[in-house]
């Protein structure tokens, strides 16, 4: 696995240091070491939020994953994830977008972080990759749960994108609310396994979220009245034309061509040629199995 080359500085922290994170001394079974690489100024930005999930998620979790990411490291947030596939990538991949904080506790050594690759090493320069592993530590699949506990213990809340029913997801859940954080969980489609795990969340007393709003006002950085009208309609969406029909079908789902045709009662031609449309505008995207989203 290769090592990352960072000019960042590097540095190694013990409970005995001063800018040792508060939040991690009361916490059970907290770290006894902590490396860090990158921007370690980070390490002491407040409020720190978690955002988890799927390493293989649908195209509607990856966007509500970019989505919640985008607004609160706009607001000031650091958002904090685990670096690996789908979620964890997209949220740091969002923050670091818009110039915002982000940090990636890692299940090995900092200097070879898993997955290695361009986000990795952005990670490095213009992030902060954290870890209680040694540097030179391999990706061992007994750190992971592990850095679950650290993920959820640095933050004040934690956001559970999508989640299959066995998820690691749902240990990172499970730790914050043993550490007392708040645990946030999107609902999905009832007939999707990406979904049971939040689904399972909220049922054991996670918080339904529906919009980043809703997890800005709860930490105070927004204003209640804005959360709730905070997500105004899609403009284009607005109306009774066949475009604005298929926008508003697209809320919430990814759905395919035909499925569309159905809910809408209209022919499967006029859907594929509104939805061209649409994709050379920008509002829609087509996404792996052809399904449609909105961007």
């Amino acid at each position: 696995m290769a090592r990352i080359n960072s000019d960042r500085p590097k540095l190694h922290l013990n409970p005995a240091n001063a800018d040792w994170p508060a939040a991690l001394r009361e916490i059970e079974a907290p770290p006894e070491q902590l490396w860090l690489r990158g921007a370690v100024e980070l390490l002491g930005r407040e409020p720190k939020v978690a955002i988890v999930g799927a390493r293989a998620p649908t195209a509607y979790g990856e966007a509500q994953a970019r989505r919640f990411a985008r607004a609160l490291a706009e607001h000031g947030a650091v958002v904090v994830s685990g670096l690996a596939r789908g979620v964890d990538h997209a949220a740091h991949e969002a923050a670091l977008e818009v110039c915002g904080a982000t940090i990636g506790v890692l299940g090995c050594g900092v200097d070879r972080p898993w997955p290695a690759g361009p986000l990795a090493e952005r990670m490095a320069r213009e992030g902060l990759l954290l870890s209680e592993f040694e540097p030179g530590a391999p990706p061992l699949r007994r750190n992971f749960p592990l850095r679950n506990r650290v993920i959820s213990g640095l933050c004040v809340a934690v956001v559970v994108i999508e989640a299959a029913a066995a998820s690691g997801s749902l240990i990172t859940a499970r730790w914050a609310a043993d550490q007392g954080r708040a645990v946030f969980a999107l609902p999905g489609r009832v007939d999707h396994p990406m979904a049971r795990g939040c689904h399972k969340l909220i049922r054991e007393g996670a918080s339904l979220v529906e919009d980043p709003e809703e997890v800005l006002a709860e930490l105070g950085l927004i204003a209640a009245d804005a959360a709730r009208a905070a997500t105004p309609p899609h403009p284009a969406a607005q109306g009774d034309d066949m475009s604005a029909r298929v926008l508003r079908a697209l809320v919430g789902e990814t759905l395919s061509a035909d499925e569309l045709a159905e809910r809408l009662e209209l022919d499967l031609a006029d859907v594929l040629t509104e939805l061209v449309e649409l994709e050379l505008r920008g509002a829609a995207a087509r996404g792996a199995g052809g399904l449609y989203r909105l961007t």
